[in-house]
Parts: structure tokens; sequence; C-alpha cells
């Protein structure tokens, strides 16, 4: 087989893919209208459905775009008029469904969460009894790709079950990694994208959905249109097509990584991001570094790192030295901290993050970084 230069993506998405996810989207010109490409998106909601739900009850709705269009269309299709959601924020991406809800005039409750820890329960819980609107809907991020917190969707789950409260949930990091069951957590939508977990190419985003759920919304008065999410069910449900011109090439990207998932197990696949992670904690703890978010709520996927206290340290120059050497890291999206993040998911191995482990140390001993014992690990115990 061709082979591809190989770059180290430990940014948190896209994320590295195999040299067969890159080359199986050189297959012959095919207009998406023919019967044979709308098979082939049949078949790959089927299977994205079966990896967290039974797909005789629930259904998964492609999109051409980003995990972003997902997500949009679910808070912007499912609300109605006197809908209330309650959207839980404790990072970059519970904000930015704030901003979705809030750029089209949603009824919106914003709960605030620290972005390093667990989400208090009672707190939320007392939120919701005192709201004078009845709360009809709750969104939340699973795996919040800010700092690497991974929120409990199954308690969280529970509780929306007690209150008769649709759950919606963001899963573009956790899909395909840490095993989701919809039925047992009370999901009744969530959202992802095909360029994580998944390890596929960017460009096709989805929604899984109850499909008694996505027939309610059926009546529902149009405030969006390229992301309305029963439309988009509706059209394929009939004529097996979208609406609107798919990115082909990137769904048989996708069909190929599926199956390489399949191969690999979500399991096994979570088992060896859990390794690479493990791997990254140890060598930055050995170079004097800290990471944010203590273990027990870590999903061990994305890590958000403190800067090294050092004059000489510059982001943009360490990112642009390990672009040289082939790997890719990212900036943090904290406004209180000083961060970047290390993403262990996607096509690599422990021993990908063990070279970039030691072009880290390299990199840290030129600009004069010197480890202080007392501020190794993570944070916890510091706050």
């Amino acid at each position: 087989m061709r082979t591809v230069k190989r770059m180290i993506l430990l940014n948190p998405g896209p994320a590295t893919t195999s040299d067969s996810v890159k080359l199986s989207q050189v297959v012959p010109d095919i207009c998406p209208r023919e019967p044979e490409f709308g098979a082939l998106m049949a078949d790959i909601s089927a299977e994205l459905t079966r990896l967290v739900a039974d797909p005789d009850q629930y259904a998964t709705v492609l999109f051409g775009g980003s995990g972003t269009a997902a997500v949009e269309s679910m808070i912007s299709s499912v609300l109605g008029e006197q809908d209330t959601i309650v959207v839980i924020n404790n990072g970059a991406y519970g904000k930015r469904i704030c901003e979705i809800a809030e750029a089209y005039g949603l009824h919106y409750l914003e709960f605030k969460s620290p972005s390093d820890d667990a989400i208090d329960l009672d707190a939320l819980e007392k939120f919701i009894q005192a709201s004078e609107r009845t709360i009809s809907h709750l969104a939340v991020v699973h795996h919040e790709t800010t700092t690497g917190l991974l929120n409990d969707i199954k308690a969280i789950g529970e509780l929306c079950s007690r209150y008769r409260i649709d759950m919606l949930v963001d899963a573009m990091s956790s899909f395909a990694a840490v095993p989701i069951r919809m039925e047992e957590m009370h999901i009744r939508y969530l959202a992802a994208s095909s360029n994580k977990n998944l390890q596929g190419m960017a460009g096709v985003s989805f929604i899984v959905a109850e499909k008694n759920k996505l027939e309610s919304l059926k009546h529902r008065k149009l405030r969006n249109y390229y992301l309305n999410l029963y439309a988009q069910y509706n059209y394929f449900s009939e004529f097996r097509q979208m609406r609107f011109t798919p990115p082909v090439q990137t769904l048989y990207a996708l069909k190929q990584a599926i199956e390489e998932l399949k191969q690999e197990g979500v399991k096994e696949r979570y088992a060896r991001y859990v390794n690479s992670w493990t791997t990254l904690i140890n060598g930055i703890t050995r170079l004097g570094l800290t990471y944010l978010v203590p273990e027990p709520y870590h999903g061990k996927i994305v890590t958000s790192i403190l800067e090294p206290d050092c004059a000489a340290f510059h982001f943009q120059e360490m990112h642009d030295y390990f672009y040289s050497e082939g790997i890719t890291i990212y900036p943090g999206k904290l406004d209180r901290l000083n961060t970047f993040r290390i993403a262990t998911m996607g096509d690599i191995a422990y021993t990908d993050i063990e070279t970039f482990l030691e072009r880290l140390e390299y990199y840290l001993t030129s600009i004069g970084f010197v480890k202080r014992e007392e501020e190794t690990g993570d944070v916890s115990d510091k706050r």
C-alpha cells in the first residue's frame, strides 16, 4: 500500500488518520444522488447508531459540516417556541452552546460549573427547581475539550429523567472512545463528528436521536434551513439522500474509519488512548510540568497543561519547533490560566507520545526551564 507522509497530530482534532483512511478517498467520481452512494450513507448511519444505541429505535442524521454544525442543528431544531433549555457551561464548548442559543433567540439558562472539577449535581438540581420557567431540555458537553474534563452524563441523565427533561449531549470528543449507551443514560439527542475518535477526515457531523423524538419535530416552526434536523432526517428516510451536496470523498473515508474502529474495538481504542495519556502524564511530571484536571474527572483524551514558568517561553515558538519536527500541538482555551493542550486521540500510540516528550525535554532545556519539584503533577491539591 502506498504511504503518505505521517504527521503526529496532538491537537484536539482533526486527529491523525491511517494511510488506509486517507487513500480510501481515491475512488471513481460518483454523483451522490446515485443509489449506490445512498446505500453507503445508509450503512454509515446504521453503524454510527449501533455504537451508542439500537438502530431499530434510534437514527443517525448526517450533515456536511464541522462538529459545530451538528450542535447548532440540534440546539436550533429541537426547542419549541415555549421551551427552555439549561446549558451546562464548564468550558469553551459549553459556552459555545450558550452562544448558539443566544443567536437563535432561544429561552436558555446558563448553569456555570468549574472547568476542572466535577459538576455539583445537587446545585444543578436546585438550579432546575428554582427556575421560574419549566425546564424542557438540558444541554451538556460530555468531554469538554477545553481541559479534558469528562462530565458524568449518566448521573446528569438520571436527574433529567426525574424531571422529565430531554438531555442533549455534545459528544464530539468522547464518541467512539468513551462508552455511551443513549437509552441507559437518558440521552435524547447526541451530536458528534467524523474527525476525532472515529479517526476519519473532517467534514461530516451527525446527530443520533430516538426516531420518535425526530418524528415529533415534524410540525415544529422552522427557525433554520440547511441545519434543520427533521427536514434532513425525513428527506434521507424517503430518498436515501442528503438534501444538499454531501462531502463525497469524506464519507468514503468515514466508512473505512468505521471498519477500522470495528476491527480495533471501542474499548480497545479507548485503552490505547489511556495508555498514551499515562505515558504523557508520567513524562510531563518528570519534566516538571503540571496538568489541570484531576485524574478521577479526566477523560484521558485531551490534556490541558500549564505553560512552563519561564521568561523565555513563548507558545508560538514551541508550536513552530514541534511543527518542524512533524508534531502539531495546540494552545489552550482558558482565560484565567495560560495552558496548552495535548491530545492522545487518533491513529497514534504511546511511542508517538514518547517522541513528543523527547522533543519537549529538548525544547525546555533550550529555553532554560528548570524543574521545580513542588510544582509537578496535577494542580488539584493547590486549589
